[in-house]
């Protein structure tokens, strides 16, 4: 992937890893748009970087995602680089009453609507690059947020089929897999002893810069790389 003179759509941008990389690929000389549910961060984001276009719409949808590709469709169909990165996480257990619910809000944020976003993107002509932020969970999940964990395994293979598919396109497909990080993931405070996202995003652009198309960071790095023994381990480890 090229780093600069890109027009790039973050889903989930204002926040989190999304705004660490929204920050990133405007310092690389990037046109970005992100978008996400919460129109006052989005504001803020704005704000701060009056070249950002922001655009409020809720992925959890389908036809705040079907507008979000016909308005960038119709204003900005040059986009090359779309980032699947907008998601939702519960802590929860099976024996809660509200587990269901909370379960079909993450499997349509996290799995539905990234399938749904490249399928619409993939017919843009300029289109060159998707990335899909999955995680280190993906491969030995928390059971604290169980259904997550298995949506991030299920974008992991989407991912895998992806890159594959999409070759005869020329359209690159790039996995992003964090692992825990400091922030509002999940809930406020949950995550405060973990790595900064200006740590994660410095390391993935040095990825993007040797080429790599599997990027990772910290743990998740020794877990994409697990067997059947060390991933007990790490199970075992996570949840005592």
């Amino acid at each position: 992937m090229k780093l600069s003179n890109n027009k790039i759509l973050i889903t989930g941008g204002a926040s989190g890893i999304g705004l660490g990389l929204t920050e990133r690929f405007l310092q690389e000389g990037n046109k970005v748009i992100i978008c996400g549910r919460r129109e006052k961060l989005l504001k803020e984001v704005a704000q701060k970087h009056p070249s950002v276009v922001t655009r409020a719409c809720d992925l959890s949808k389908e036809a705040d995602r079907i507008d979000l590709y016909n308005w960038i469709n119709e204003n900005h169909s040059d986009l090359n680089v779309l980032i699947n990165n907008a998601g939702i996480q519960n802590w929860m257990n099976i024996t809660d009453e509200d587990f269901y619910d909370k379960a079909n809000d993450e499997l349509t944020t996290n799995v539905l609507a990234p399938i749904h976003l490249t399928k619409l993107f993939t017919q843009l002509s300029d289109i060159t690059t998707i990335i899909n932020v999955t995680s280190g969970l993906a491969f030995i999940p928390l059971s604290k947020i169980p259904v997550y964990c298995a949506t991030k395994a299920f974008l992991r293979s989407f991912t895998l089929s992806l890159r594959h598919s999409l070759k005869a396109a020329n359209i690159e497909v790039i996995e992003m897999i964090p692992p825990a990080l400091n922030t509002d993931l999940g809930a406020k405070g949950l995550h405060n002893d973990f790595p900064p996202v200006s740590d994660f995003v410095t390391s993935i652009f040095e990825q993007l810069k040797e080429g790599k198309t599997e990027l990772t960071f910290g743990t998740s790095g020794d877990r994409a790389k697990a067997n059947n023994e060390t991933i007990q381990e790490y199970f075992n480890m996570m949840n005592p």
